[in-house]
């Protein structure tokens, strides 16, 4: 086919709504434009084709055997389009929302969440992805990224979700009767980090402290790495905002705490959103703002 002598789109859809419509006025109608617009795309396109497609002879306009023709044809394809696009989106509607987020964010804060919008949107059903990687945004793939920094990240949408500080934190079972530590003192005990990070030798490193732990790190899924802290296994970095209530109880203790402002954010692609994802990121942000 060659396309460059194709008419235009909008010639071709004024045409289908006319022979669909039988008039000028009910075509514009379809269209939700002037009568006067589809009259001007007619005639554009018999100009276009070299065709007369409408026999304007009589009080109405009424198609010629070449205009039925193409009329036909138009209705086959338009309707063929119509029928894809419907599968098309009724496919991408019942897709689950795919989230990217780390596992200590998901067994920490969204899992105990879960329920109460499982409870109010049965409909919409999600894939959690546990992963520290950082992964593209793009329709068809990962809908939404839960991620920890300042924000204000290019190429995506971010919105801040949960604002927290970092801290350094161990159980007093691992620290002993020692009040205070140096970086350098803490990395002669074992650390603790989520797979795929480095946050513990990144921190020490900050802190002046270059050959990392010396009593060796563990690297463990999210969701056990507080665990591991809570019963004396090693010292970690995490968001505070995980563990107030075993800092409160005394069942951890909080050795450092980073002066930031960052937190995790929502990250969305910079596509236009479905509804069921739209429905997720509103009911997350309800979430924080009840905290």
């Amino acid at each position: 086919m060659d396309w460059l002598k194709m008419p235009p789109l909008a010639s071709l859809r004024a045409f289908h709504a006319f022979a669909e419509a039988g008039n000028v006025v009910q075509a514009g109608a379809l269209l939700n434009v002037s009568h006067a617009a589809i009259s001007q795309q007619l005639r554009a396109l018999e100009k276009h084709l070299g065709v007369a497609l409408l026999d304007r002879a009589g009080k109405s306009m009424a198609l010629t055997p070449e205009g039925e023709r193409l009329a036909r044809a138009l209705h086959l394809g338009f309707g063929a389009i119509g029928s894809s696009v419907a599968d098309l989106m009724q496919s991408t509607d019942d897709r689950p929302v795919h989230v990217s987020l780390t596992a200590s964010f998901a067994a920490s804060w969204l899992m105990p969440r879960l329920p109460a919008f499982q409870a109010e949107h049965r409909d919409i059903h999600l894939a959690l992805d546990p992963s520290p990687d950082l992964v593209n945004l793009r329709p068809g793939g990962v809908d939404v990224a839960i991620r920890y920094g300042a924000g204000g990240w290019g190429g995506v949408n971010s919105q801040l979700l949960l604002q927290s500080p970092i801290v350094i934190v161990a159980a007093p079972s691992l620290l002993g009767d020692r009040p205070t530590w140096t970086p350098d003192e803490l990395s002669q005990l074992p650390w603790l980090e989520e797979f795929g990070t480095t946050e513990a030798t990144s921190w020490l490193s900050q802190q002046g402290v270059e050959h990392g732990p010396r009593a060796g790190r563990i690297a463990l899924p999210g969701n056990l790495l507080l665990e591991g802290v809570r019963a004396g296994q090693g010292v970690t970095v995490t968001a505070r905002h995980f563990v107030e209530h075993d800092i409160t109880s005394g069942r951890i203790v909080e050795l450092f705490r980073e002066p930031d402002a960052r937190g995790y954010h929502i990250v969305t692609g910079e596509a236009p959103l479905r509804p069921a994802v739209r429905t997720f990121v509103r009911w997350l942000k309800g979430q924080a703002g009840g905290l």
